[in-house]
């Protein structure tokens, strides 16, 4: 199950338990109001602890990716730096200038 299912399915918990709660709590109108404010506060700090974590698994994963980019970005650089080394050793060992024969 996905964490948009999750979450979908918390909130509609939430609301049935509440209109569940209004209709049988043999509470006063200020008493109930109140235990609806300490559920809305609930809700929204769990809204807030997953927004906290959501933009800590981001942060990580971008974290991660500058770092797979970079290694990559080197080992490029690299590989292209040993064909250049590569193209001058062939060049320095097959005589600097001259020309293939038939040309």
């Amino acid at each position: 199950m996905d964490d948009d299912n999750k979450i979908s399915y918390f909130f509609l918990g939430v609301g049935l338990g509440v209109a569940v709660g209004l209709l049988f709590a043999p509470k006063s109108g200020s008493e109930t109001r109140e235990l609806i404010a300490s559920k809305a506060g609930e809700g929204k700090d769990f809204l807030r602890r997953s927004g906290e974590q959501l933009r800590d698994s981001a942060s990580d994963v971008l974290e991660k990716s500058k770092d797979v980019v970079a290694r990559q970005r080197d080992q490029i650089s690299n590989a292209i730096e040993a064909g250049k080394q590569a193209y001058r050793d062939a060049l320095s060992q097959g005589g600097a200038g001259s020309a293939p024969e038939g040309v």
